[in-house]
């Protein structure tokens, strides 16, 4: 597949091509102004290679250049901060000294050993990418820069302790619960199981509701920037409950656009999940708990391998199968055809 891009102003056009795309998956990315574009999707540490053509114009007789080169870069774009990008990886690949291009020209790349240890993210405050550049160095003009952008997921194992959450809140005197969910830890396409029970109510309550908050923090220090974005919010409960009532909680995640929890990437920024326990009182007093939880991503097949696909109805993110494109997030949607850890697959991991 190759991606075009209309140079305007420039003496050449440029066109990259990755090698071995013809069953990989994409995903649509919402850039600035609400701009889609798919992008191809790469998992952990796999090599990015392909080739860059440079095609002169026709009125373009040469193009005089100190050099040409090819990067990969991985960088962290704070949109508060956008005069500053933070390049957290960066390989540098020399494709022709310094010269005259008189035709058109074709350079192969590769980047077999690049560490890729974060995810792309695109989000409220920062972004997150990766991206092949070739840069067309010139003296007397300003440079030639073209850039091509991949996605990057990263799976991990399953965690080895996973305990459940209990605890105990309340109102001296007026109201006493304790709230249960079954793990702390959940895979994005995991389902969230609980109870609460009420084991002292003297206040007259109106209704319960759960939510699911994702709360992105950029910055450090005193210039930390948080935004809150409630992902859903339902009724558990209507009416007062009596003592010893318990209320069931279910909560299916692969309905959602989840990311995994991203705990101080680069020390620029984090994105984590809470489960937010509401009641309120019929003078429409809230009473309120809320619980982090932690999200990773399940192991899956490559997207690079033919007839990975894995039909899933509990799935909602999945796209159609037949133009292996992700749909996606907020900004950035994605579904991932997920199967079992192949150092954990058992049943009661499969979707």
């Amino acid at each position: 597949m190759n991606f075009f891009s209309n140079n305007f102003g420039t003496p050449c056009n440029v066109e990259f091509e990755l090698d071995n795309c013809q069953n990989r998956k994409t995903i649509e990315v919402t850039q600035d102004k609400g701009k889609t574009e798919k992008l191809f999707v790469f998992i952990g540490n796999e090599p990015v290679s392909g080739k860059v053509s440079i095609n002169i114009k026709e009125k373009t007789k040469k193009i005089e250049h100190t050099g040409i080169r090819v990067e990969f870069v991985g960088q962290i774009e704070l949109f508060y901060d956008r005069g500053n990008h933070y390049e957290f990886t960066s390989l540098v690949r020399e494709l022709a000294p310094a010269g005259e291009l008189t035709e058109n020209k074709t350079f192969s790349y590769d980047f077999s050993n690049v560490e890729k240890q974060y995810e792309s993210y695109n989000g409220t405050n920062v972004r997150l990418r990766y991206f092949v550049r070739l840069t067309i160095g010139r003296s007397f003009a300003s440079n030639i820069v073209k850039e091509y952008d991949i996605w990057v997921i990263n799976f991990v194992k399953p965690p080895e302790s996973n305990s459940n959450i209990k605890m105990e809140v309340g109102i001296e005197d007026c109201l006493h619960i304790e709230f249960e969910y079954n793990k702390s830890k959940y895979h994005l396409k995991d389902v969230i199981i609980g109870k609460i029970y009420f084991l002292l109510v003297r206040i007259k309550i109106k209704y319960m509701e759960i939510a699911l908050i994702k709360r992105e923090s950029t910055g450090s220090g005193p210039n930390v920037f948080n935004e809150s974005e409630t992902l859903t919010k339902f009724e558990i409960m209507d009416g007062a409950p009596v003592r010893g009532e318990s209320i069931p909680v279910r909560l299916f995640l692969s309905v959602f656009d989840l990311t995994p929890t991203y705990r101080s990437v680069h020390n620029k920024f984090s994105v984590k999940y809470f489960l937010n326990l509401a009641l309120v009182d019929e003078d429409d007093k809230k009473y309120f708990k809320q619980q982090e939880i932690t999200l990773w991503r399940r192991g899956v097949t490559k997207p690079g391998l033919s007839g990975s696909t894995n039909n899933n109805n509990n799935n909602t993110n999945t796209s159609n199968n037949n133009n292996n494109t992700y749909t996606p997030q907020q900004k950035v949607t994605e579904s991932q055809n997920e199967v079992p850890d192949p150092e954990n697959n058992s049943s009661d991991e499969s979707d």
